[in-house]
């Protein structure tokens, strides 16, 4: 199907940014630490480790969602049958969806007032961070949806990790 090729390469991508962003901040932090011995002077990279960091978050939070591996509280789950645990985890999707939305719109805003500042050290406007709000809303939306249709067409595994007593 198109949808599940289609999602296949956004997590592949995300995966890949995550990676990526997540070296950021071993660079940074590395380059932060090696500022304190040598005679050079790196007073961005702390600014720069926490924009990588934030985008970690924005990349790698989704595939957590669609991979199930957000927290759950399991003395509640194992309390729960499978055939009410179906509607339950439904409108726990539905939950993170509706922030979703909320994410993106007060994102976007939030990336317009960004456009009229500059980071600190680094002197590039900050609704390039801020951006990072809106992707991560748009992904949690994508993601959440996705999970909502699995449960619906019964193609989500309860079994794993889940015991019924």
């Amino acid at each position: 199907m198109v949808q599940e090729e289609m999602t296949k390469l956004i997590e592949r991508l995300l995966g890949f940014l995550t990676i990526v962003s997540f070296i950021g901040v071993i660079s940074a932090v590395v380059v932060q630490i090696l500022a304190r011995y040598l005679p050079y002077n790196a007073v961005w990279t702390e600014e720069l480790t926490r924009y990588f960091f934030i985008f970690t978050i924005c990349f790698g939070a989704p595939l957590g969602l669609l991979k199930g591996e957000y927290i759950n509280v399991d003395v509640i789950l194992k309390r729960i049958p499978l055939k009410i645990r179906k509607y339950y985890e439904i409108v726990i999707y539905l939950l993170i969806l509706a922030l979703s939305v909320v994410l993106v719109m007060e994102g976007l805003t939030f990336t317009e007032i960004g456009a009229n500042q500059l980071s600190a050290t680094m002197n590039f406007p900050m609704s390039y961070i801020h951006a990072g709000f809106v992707i991560l809303g748009v992904f949690l939306a994508y993601f959440s949806t996705i999970q909502i249709i699995r449960l619906l067409k019964n193609q989500y595994n309860f079994e794993q990790g889940y015991e019924e007593e």
